[in-house]
């Protein structure tokens, strides 16, 4: 993803005021909007907030290899997960066009379904050597997902070369009220894995793996993702954060 450097919301948006949620030690089902995360992630829910990234103005990072823009391939994958979802959960698209939303506008909307999972799907690019899935997080509510998906994602692309599971403060990864996470589904700056990307096989599987990673994330809540991440007590993403905090 060509992220517009890791921008953030100018004040704190009044959507994302405090709300009280589930403590900690509250029932495993662990629904509702809270603004810290520091909570259990989310076990029984039923509505998944699907956000392709980029869109309009915003192409994203675009491959120098096949011409495809990120903005598309995203679309592409989040309507594929969409499929892949339909029946089992209720679905919210943020944008099932091409069209811009700001990503503040992205963190209100998503907070209009407090009893949701908000995933932010991606593609990057970087350095021509890098490839493979990362996932980014930051609440500790989102931290058993996170692993799940990019469990799912590497068992479509098994690749090393890159960042992992990474835990940063974005704007949608830090912002929403609801658990959040950023998947970034492989580098488009590497030849090989940009003509994957560009394989409409290629993404179907990615969209399998990651929805087979929400429904056990709904059935089982963050059993068997590890111990749980410590509370980092830290505000939202803002302007002035600086680059890959």
């Amino acid at each position: 993803m060509r992220f517009l450097p890791f921008l953030a919301i100018l004040a704190i948006l009044p959507a994302c005021s405090p709300v009280s949620g589930p403590s900690p030690s509250g029932s495993s089902a662990n629904l509702g909007a809270d603004y810290w995360g520091d909570r259990p992630g989310p076990k029984g829910f039923s509505t998944v907030i699907i956000d392709a990234g980029h869109g309009g103005k915003d192409s994203g990072a675009v491959s120098r290899y096949s011409g495809q823009t990120e903005k598309a391939a995203n679309l592409d994958l989040a309507k594929r997960l969409q499929s892949e979802l339909s029946g089992t959960f209720r679905t919210v698209m943020m944008r099932s066009d091409d069209r811009f939303i700001d990503l503040d506008d992205r963190v209100v909307f998503a907070n209009k379904y407090p009893d949701a999972i908000l995933v932010s799907l991606h593609f990057n690019a970087g350095s021509t050597s890098r490839r493979g899935p990362e996932t980014y997080w930051w609440r500790v509510d989102s931290h058993g997902l996170a692993t799940r998906c990019q469990q799912a994602m590497k068992s479509v692309a098994p690749y090393s070369s890159n960042a992992g599971q990474v835990r940063r403060r974005l704007r949608l990864t830090r912002n929403p009220s609801i658990p959040c996470v950023l998947l970034e589904g492989g580098y488009m700056s590497n030849p090989a894995e940009a003509a994957q990307i560009n394989s409409a096989s290629h993404r179907a599987k990615l969209a399998k793996a990651i929805a087979g990673a929400i429904r056990a994330q709904a059935a089982n809540g963050d059993a068997g993702t590890g111990p749980r991440p410590a509370f980092i007590k830290a505000p939202p993403s803002r302007p002035t954060d600086p680059a890959g905090s």
